[in-house]
């Protein structure tokens, strides 16, 4: 992710991705970005107290994707052993008569390198589901391993990293699973009513027949192919629009067709070729399969993966997927340094939103509400910093009054219009500030706001530039050099506290630096100098503090990023239309993710500067016109106390899952759930708990269990 740190420095460190190669790990926990690591480098800024650096780094989130090749070949299927109740017990079968299996997912790949792996990972990590990862080239299947002592299936769904499994063992190649294996594996898919997909896919019939047959195959560039979701296909990936194009690129594609005869349907296709397939099997098992490969790093993945999974798991999981829009705009109030077309940039007194710039703002997003229908409760949420306000300026919605300040006038007739937040009074650096220094600043902020009418959660503050978390430079006189990020733990203790004792709970990370990142997908850090406060990161953007035109924007991106900028990226100077394109694409990552983090940008980035238009609705609205062309779920908007409570139950969700059961009764139509060691609270999807929410056609339930007593209710599955 690329963006600006506040103030002092918005480096956009990319968040590094935590490489897991944990085997039969539940809720295997990827890094909170599903971004790659990308280096971070020095840059400057000026000392005023207004300045905020510009951000450095790469400006593409996405790793690039190693276009791999075909599978191996092999000829020949693996027979079906029709009669496997001989190798089962007894408490196997009665099991199966009542149909139980617990909901979680084993992924199925030949060993750790294994590229499927990490691409079903992401998946599973951002829903929060509880899996296990068998290597088969290593590890033995078995129908113990299945199916547990009481006879109740131990797997809702089964993901396979390829079709075949094949490696090559030094004579030849050979599968992970044996034809042994492949039949343990096939008789609990059939007993217990499992689906199974195949992330990769080749066409022929080894070790068993997809119902796909050889067309043309290939590898595909940058440039993607064109897709189509069939009927069927648009009935399984629901939360897509039925015109979705996927766009399939950097992958090896066989372009297959369907054998006549077979139980099968295309779910997509790319003219008149097959990319993905359902199928059922001779003995009645249901399966489901792509034929190019999917890098968890590429939109095809994002787009198609969590379909996949919710598919074979009939919709029924621990765990959770939304998709959310959020952006911050910080310093309402205040100055901010400002970067000129010509390239100077002026310091004092810098940009300050004006009466018409907000009321621009408020017409801009009332239009991009009316404008989106799947986004239309957004609200902007406003950081401002109240000794910038007149206290005594009256709310004011048709003209500036005299001798008081505009923009106080016009924000308090329109504060109800926006979310606010508590972003300091004056907006100093925190990181060394005494307790009475702390207090003040936080309090008097919302004091200021309460005087002007503006509502603020009291639970939430963001610090400027990010500040007593840790990240400074030893130097407090220096702005110049990047800071550093000494850990959570070198936080400002007389910031916690006052924080604390004013009732805040969360406080505004940075997800640039590693210490502000998660260890779980949406979740948060429970600071370990003060548990009672939790740090919620947002996501920095790449839309400079001090521009606020087009051409300063495009001055400063290629000052940057272009073939003789500080950090060259492309080969060409970019327009302002591909920045907003780069800058969009950055973002829809983040929310066809289902990222929960807000973005962040600075007040001067709403300037009316032509139009009513301003860069941060060219932002929102280029990444509105990519969700369109794809999606038909809603984007999510939550207020910033509940996006940040959100944040808290995804952790506890995180830290009990390993001791819930949930076993799901396919005869009752029920799912029952039991914390085993300690109390819990977790996501459950399709489940009909009290409070569940609709989203799409699911429900998300969220289950507060007590540990030892069971909680059954009823489920919902889809076809």
């Amino acid at each position: 992710m690329v963006g600006s740190f506040r103030h002092f420095r918005k480096t956009a460190f990319a968040p590094s991705r935590r490489a897991l190669a944990l085997v039969s790990a539940t809720a295997v926990i990827i890094g909170p970005s599903a971004a790659p690591a990308l280096a971070a480098t020095p840059e400057t800024e000026t000392g005023d107290h207004h300045a905020h650096a510009a951000p450095l780094r790469a400006p593409i989130d996405r790793q690039k994707a190693e276009k791999l090749g075909p599978l191996p070949a092999k000829k020949g299927t693996i027979p079906v052993e029709r009669s496997t109740t001989a190798a089962r017990s007894s408490a196997a079968l009665a099991a199966a008569a009542n149909d139980r299996v617990a909901l979680r997912v084993l992924v199925v790949a030949v060993d750790e390198d294994d590229w499927g792996v990490a691409t079903w990972r992401s998946v599973l990590g951002r829903v929060g589901a509880q899996y296990d990862v068998l290597y088969s080239k290593t590890q033995p299947l078995t129908a113990a391993d299945l199916v547990q002592a009481d006879g109740t299936g131990k797997y809702n769904a089964v993901l396979l990293t390829n079709n075949s499994l094949l490696y090559n063992d030094g004579s030849g190649y050979v599968s992970g699973l044996d034809a042994t294996e492949w039949n343990a594996l096939w008789a609990y898919e059939r007993d217990y009513g499992v689906r199974q997909v195949s992330l990769y896919t080749a066409y022929g019939t080894f070790p068993e027949d997809y119902c796909l047959r050889a067309g043309s195959e290939g590898g595909v560039g940058t440039t993607p192919i064109s897709t189509a979701l069939t009927t069927t296909g648009a009935g399984v990936f629901d939360y897509l629009k039925n015109t979705a194009n996927v766009p399939v690129s950097q992958s090896y594609v066989y372009r297959s067709t369907l054998a006549s005869g077979c139980t099968a349907d295309a779910v997509l296709t790319s003219g008149s070729d097959v990319l993905g397939v359902r199928s059922t099997s001779a003995d009645g098992r249901e399966r489901m399969a792509l034929t190019f490969t999917s890098n968890q790093y590429l939109p095809q993945a994002d787009l198609l993966t969590y379909g996949l999974f919710r598919w074979a798991t009939r919709g029924l999981f621990l765990g959770e997927q939304r998709h959310y829009l959020n952006a911050d705009v910080d310093d309402w109030f205040n100055n901010t340094d400002h970067l000129y077309a010509d390239g100077h940039l002026e310091t004092s007194p810098g940009y300050r939103l004006t009466w018409s710039d907000a009321v621009s703002t408020y017409n801009q997003q009332n239009s991009f509400k009316s404008a989106n229908a799947l986004a239309n409760t957004f609200k902007l949420n406003i950081a401002y910093n109240g000794e910038g306000a007149d206290q005594y300026a009256l709310p004011s919605c048709l003209l500036p009054i005299l001798l008081q300040d505009a923009l106080t006038n016009y924000s308090r007739c329109r504060a109800s219009s926006f979310t606010w937040v508590n972003h300091t009074f004056s907006h100093p650096k925190m990181n060394s500030t005494d307790y009475a220094t702390s207090r003040a600043e936080i309090q008097n902020n919302l004091t200021r706001a309460a005087a002007l009418g503006l509502s603020v959660d009291p639970t939430v503050l963001k610090t400027g530039e990010y500040s007593g978390l840790g990240v400074y430079h030893p130097d407090p006189n220096n702005d110049i050099d990047p800071p550093t990020d000494y850990g959570l733990a070198a936080s400002n203790p007389n910031l916690l506290q006052a924080a604390k004792d004013l009732g805040v709970k969360y406080l505004h990370g940075n997800m640039s630096f590693a210490s502000h990142q998660p260890s779980c997908f949406n979740c948060g850090i429970r600071h370990p100098l003060q548990p009672a406060v939790m740090v919620v990161p947002d996501w920095p953007t790449n839309i400079a503090y001090h521009t606020t035109t087009p051409a300063e924007e495009t001055l400063f991106y290629n000052s940057y990023y272009g073939p003789s900028g500080k950090f060259p990226y492309w080969p060409v100077n970019q327009t302002y239309t591909q920045v907003i394109d780069h800058e969009s694409d950055v973002a829809m990552q983040h929310v066809m993710s289902g990222s929960v983090y807000t973005h962040t940008f600075h007040q001067g980035n709403l300037r009316n500067y032509g139009s009513n238009r301003s860069l941060v609705f060219d932002w929102l609205n280029g990444v509105m016109a990519k969700y369109n062309t794809w999606y038909k779920v809603p984007l999510l908007t939550p207020n910033w106390g509940s996006l940040a409570q959100y944040v808290d139950q995804r952790t506890t969700h995180f830290a009990g899952l390993s001791g819930v059961s949930a076993v799901y009764d396919r005869v009752a139509g029920t799912v029952t759930f039991t914390a085993t060691g300690s109390d819990a609270a977790v996501f459950a999807t399709n489940v009909n708990a009290a409070g569940a929410t609709a989203y799409g056609t699911d429900k998300v339930a969220r289950l507060t269990l007590t540990a030892g007593v069971p909680v059954t209710v009823p489920a919902s599955v889809r076809p």
